[in-house]
């Protein structure tokens, strides 16, 4: 996993969305070697990426701020193709810091937020759930041409 961490924060990235797009598909690699679950940014994978999850958090020396940006990725990945989303850095609402969001028709959502509370608080948290409160309030994905 080190190698992993090491390649992508050696990397240049022209933007914040180059950036989570090159995360999120290291996700997709390691889903497939490491955890023998494909993850194909459709609505159907964040089943698999909550199993995921699971196992990550059982990760007796887990590195929970790579493992974050990874995962968290993946997940704002999913929303922001499916709702034509575009990637942000913004303050979290009573944050102090800027953290990446991605904004849907007004509307920020922080993927990685949420990936941070499944791994450490657990179930509550889970990611379908969140899923299909996100899908219940934007309504239709967007048309892709």
């Amino acid at each position: 996993m080190s190698d992993l961490r090491s390649r992508l924060e050696s990397r240049a990235y022209a933007d914040l969305e180059a950036m989570m797009e090159s995360y999120a598909a290291a996700a997709v690699e390691l889903a497939e070697a490491g955890f023998r679950r494909r993850l194909d940014y459709s609505p159907d994978s964040i089943e698999a990426l909550d199993e995921i999850l699971v196992q990550v958090g059982e990760t007796p020396d887990l590195d929970l701020d790579f493992e974050v940006r990874l995962w968290g990725s993946y997940l704002g990945e999913v929303l922001r193709r499916r709702y034509a989303g575009v990637w942000e850095l913004t303050q979290y609402p009573g944050g102090v810091a800027a953290v990446p969001a991605v904004e849907v028709r007004g509307s920020r959502l922080f993927p990685l937020l949420k990936v941070y509370r499944r791994l450490t608080a657990g179930e509550e948290e889970d990611l379908q759930s969140f899923f299909t409160l996100i899908a219940e309030r934007l309504g239709r994905p967007a048309q892709v041409n």
